[in-house]
């Protein structure tokens, strides 16, 4: 099998393949393919919208050109976003194939099935003029935030994941309506022909009872129909509650793996862990805390007790010193020095942009370089070697934690 070939950003002369990266990556919001996205998003929003206003004669009358002129914009962004996806798909994929594999394996995905679906419907719609049907279809493009929207993916995942639990549910649901019908049936099909005078109708009645709905169009009027009935309800509860349980369970779990995914990335982008095992990492996870700062957002004022140890994974911090400003970017870490002399800030630290840090909690912080003498030798020996360098933000934290022992 092939390696997966990795976008290289704009320094890369192959067009394909920025465009991919532009299209597939999931960047940071100062970025290109973070401001692609939220066009993409805003256009959806806007074509939904529009579609759901278009229903309403008075506005449809008044604003018509405008939804159509919303609905044709949406049509054409959204084809050639498809058809973009569709060319830089090829060499992209896990598969040891060839570019018309990948096409064709990206096009009958679930997600290329959902952007096919956003725009095709309505195109044919609006060359054949079928405005009532256009408005019908207006909730697909609604489908495509499933590729921008964590929560809807990890839905998705947890629904895949307990599909045979979830189809052994249906199967005990099918077999309950079944039963209750049947007995129903039995029961009231002379006293009400015309409503349980076949099974098929009496299933309608199950479905609505054990779906806990209770229309009212049809219920059992003898007593022991009403005895059979409050078992239907019953059950009903139980069937209502399992698939539910099921769902929350698994979404929970769902939540958790992305979330341990994400800060295991986030863990692999800083040099200081590189060398530690599998184990070690795990350990660490579990005592890290994700933060995002935004740009200009101040994390940290000089003078301030010194509470935790930042490691940033993305993004860019400026470090205000008295006598002048320090840039941190991915991969660097930064407070270590005033935990290990358990000193105050001597700078003013604000994102530059939008910034993804983890968080290590000061007790939790010696805990973890009591427990692990290869990564303390590791910070005291990065340590040791900002001192060299007096634009850093150590040489002047230690200075501070000196003067303030000798004022003592």
């Amino acid at each position: 099998m092939r390696p997966v070939p990795r976008g290289r950003g704009l320094r890369d002369p192959n067009l394909r393949d920025r465009l991919y990266e532009l299209l597939e990556h999931d960047p940071l919001a100062y970025s290109a393919g973070a401001r692609f996205i939220q066009i993409i998003i805003g256009i959806i929003v806007l074509n939904v919208a529009a579609m759901v206003l278009a229903s309403v004669p008075e506005l449809d009358d008044r604003f018509g050109k405008l939804f159509a002129g919303i609905t044709i914009l949406s049509v054409v962004v959204f084809a050639l976003e498809y058809a973009a996806r569709l060319w830089t798909v090829a060499g992209h994929t896990q598969r040891d194939g060839s570019a018309l594999s990948d096409r064709v394996g990206y096009a009958l995905s679930a997600l290329g099935i959902i952007d096919l679906m956003a725009f095709l419907p309505a195109a044919i719609v609006l060359a054949t003029g079928e405005h009532a049907t256009l408005a019908a279809l207006g909730v697909l493009p609604f489908f495509k935030l499933i590729r921008y929207s964590p929560a809807m993916r990890s839905l998705l995942a947890a629904v895949h994941a307990e599909r045979r639990a979830l189809i052994g549910c249906i199967v005990i649901l099918v077999g309950a309506v079944l039963t209750f019908a049947s007995l129903l049936y039995a029961i009231e099909r002379d006293v009400q022909p015309d409503k349980l005078g076949t099974i098929p109708q009496a299933m309608w009645w199950a479905i609505v009872t054990l779906g806990t709905v209770g229309y009212g169009d049809v219920v059992p009027v003898t007593p022991l129909g009403k005895f059979v009935s409050t078992f239907a309800i019953i059950a009903g509860l139980a069937m209502i509650a399992l698939p539910v349980a099921i769902i929350s369970t698994a979404f929970a779990e769902e939540v958790k793996r992305r979330d341990f995914v994400v800060t295991w990335g986030m863990l692999a982008r800083v040099p200081l862990f590189s060398h530690l095992s599998a184990a070690e990492i795990a350990d660490i996870m579990r005592l890290l805390r994700a933060r995002t700062i935004e740009q200009g957002e101040i994390l940290v004022r000089r003078g301030d007790v010194a509470l935790s140890m930042y490691f940033i994974t993305a993004g860019e911090v400026e470090i205000a010193l008295p006598s002048q400003q320090v840039r941190l970017a991915d991969g660097t870490f930064f407070g270590e020095i005033a935990l290990l002399h358990k000193t105050k800030r001597s700078g003013t630290v604000t994102a530059t942009r939008k910034t993804r840090l983890l968080v290590l909690d000061a007790q939790d912080f010696h805990a973890l370089i009591a427990r692990m003498p290869t990564l303390a030798d590791h910070v005291h020996t990065t340590a040791k070697a900002r001192l060299a360098d007096t634009g850093d933000l150590a040489l002047a934290e230690l200075a501070q934690a000196e003067n303030e022992g000798t004022g003592r």
